[in-house]
């Protein structure tokens, strides 16, 4: 009976630590797709990008685009430069609001639409955002990005993916972006070789 009475309570210990295990388990895993975590993973951009655009659904084209980021505010917020014959062509802004990962898109239509992370997972390098509000709307049906996709494919490769509408239609437009070299960029500097802002032909 003393025995059986040991076993039970050994047992009993032994459950509790696995359970114990489990529950850290998955409080790791719900820190580690945290909007913290993702903030972190985006800071990572920073640098000079090239690549190309294409759109698909009711708009169609494709063509070159570069894309700069840097961390502002005091390494608080992220800001993205997506970049055309060498002039910024559309902004976007990333950063943290409590436990939410927001963005604010400062758009070529001249609106302003203000996304949230809706999905993070980080140990595949995808977070989605979703439509929150906009400013500077002319009307309902205006031309606007109503979502993107992000797709950290390595330290190297992203994939940007907005989300637009326009009279009730529906565009996708994916941008595929390669870090630049820093030794390429250091050659565009001094004269020997293309920049960054101006790698591809017009």
């Amino acid at each position: 009976m003393h025995i059986n009475k040991e076993v039970r309570m050994i047992r009993k210990f032994l459950f509790n630590i696995l359970i114990a295990l489990a529950l850290a388990c998955f409080s790791y895993a719900q820190d580690d797709n945290s909007a913290a975590t993702a903030f972190g993973k985006l800071k990572s951009l920073t640098g000079d990008w090239e690549g190309t655009f294409e759109w698909t659904g009711a708009r169609k084209g494709t063509g070159s685009m570069n894309a700069a980021y840097y961390l502002s505010g005091n390494g608080s917020a992220l800001v993205e430069n997506l970049i055309m014959e060498g002039a910024p062509v559309m902004t976007s802004v990333y950063h943290l609001d409590g436990a939410a990962l927001r963005m604010t898109h400062y758009c070529g239509a001249q609106n302003q639409p203000r996304l949230k992370a809706e999905r993070i997972d980080v140990a595949h390098g995808a977070i989605d955002f979703g439509f929150v509000d906009i400013t500077n709307l002319r009307s309902a049906d205006a031309p606007h990005v109503h979502g993107l996709e992000l797709r950290l494919t390595d330290s190297n490769h992203i994939t940007v993916s907005f989300l637009f509408q326009s009279d009730g239609k529906e565009s996708h437009e994916k941008i595929v972006l390669k870090r630049v070299d820093k030794k390429s960029s250091e050659k565009g500097k001094d004269g020997s070789g293309p920049s960054a802002s101006y790698c591809f032909p017009t």
